[in-house]
């Protein structure tokens, strides 16, 4: 069963960019960010469970209506449960990336290493836009590594971005795809409420290129933004979890979404996105 209410203001892995090696800037000293969730509202019914039955994965997804401050969701417990973000965490990874000068801007070109990876599409060189369309993570370990990890910590602990916890040095460049850090749907729904609004410690100009990249699907109706995650991505005994977060701008409304299944076979993959656009469809929207 999903509920609504009035409570709260994800086939490939991510995305990655790089380029010629920029001037290192001074990391500020940040403090933790504290997020306030309003606990009255009303509580209504919808069913999405069939869309997830349709299909046959098992997983949740939360929306949220900005206007109407109405949360839908189906499988609370599993939208409050944190995860890997997997790939999902290139959005602030480019974020930061971005705002460093680690890059010079969302057209630099990142050579490739000639390592072959088992994405073919990966195996070239990149630049942000494309290596965040294609989820190539060879391109954001190279910008996770040229952040270094003090620098990425603070960045994490300001934003307040899920349990803030990216482990030691030495996990730079797998934190968001092995290591300690976990978010949860409502935490990605939380995080994306404050890139749309810019309510993010980055420059206008930075968080608008990040929005841009994230266009999937533009129309004179609508406009979609997305990240995929694929958490075990390539890692057969690991727990294979998809993610598919955005946002959906209609009608001058905004809808912020995140969608969590368990990924048993490349088929599951594809859910992900179907979930999703079936949900919004059942809430009248596209």
């Amino acid at each position: 069963m999903i509920y609504v209410s009035k409570w709260f203001g994800g086939l490939v892995a991510g995305s990655v960019m790089a380029v010629l090696a920029q001037p290192v800037l001074a990391a500020p000293v940040f403090e933790p960010v504290v997020f306030q969730i309003a606990q009255s509202g009303e509580v209504a019914q919808v069913d999405f469970a069939q869309h997830f039955q349709d299909l046959g994965v098992d997983g949740s997804i939360v929306i949220y209506d900005l206007n109407q401050n109405r949360t839908y969701q189906h499988n609370r417990d599993r939208n409050a449960t944190p995860f890997l973000p997997a790939s999902t965490y290139k959005i602030l990874n480019s974020l930061i990336a971005l705002e460093t000068g680690v890059i010079a801007n969302d057209l630099a070109i990142l050579t490739w290493d000639g390592v072959e990876r088992f994405v073919p599409a990966w195996n070239r060189d990149l630049n942000m836009r494309t290596a965040f369309n294609l989820s190539a993570v060879w391109f954001y370990q190279v910008l996770a590594r040229r952040i270094g990890h003090d620098r990425m910590q603070q960045w994490v602990t300001e934003v307040g971005y899920g349990n803030s916890t990216i482990g030691p040095a030495e996990d730079i460049d797998t934190f968001w795809l092995t290591g300690d850090l976990r978010i949860t749907p409502e935490e990605q729904i939380r995080f994306l409420q404050r890139l749309y609004g810019n309510d993010l410690p980055f420059s206008e100009e930075v968080i608008a290129t990040v929005k841009d990249i994230m266009v999937v699907e533009q129309t004179p109706e609508y406009t979609i933004r997305v990240k995929t995650g694929w958490a075990g991505l390539g890692e057969a005994d690991q727990p294979q979890i998809g993610w598919y977060v955005g946002y959906l701008e209609q009608a001058d409304n905004v809808y912020f979404f995140a969608t969590n299944i368990d990924i048993r076979d490349s088929d599951d993959a594809a859910a992900r996105a179907v979930i999703t656009r079936r949900c919004l469809e059942t809430l009248g929207l596209l």
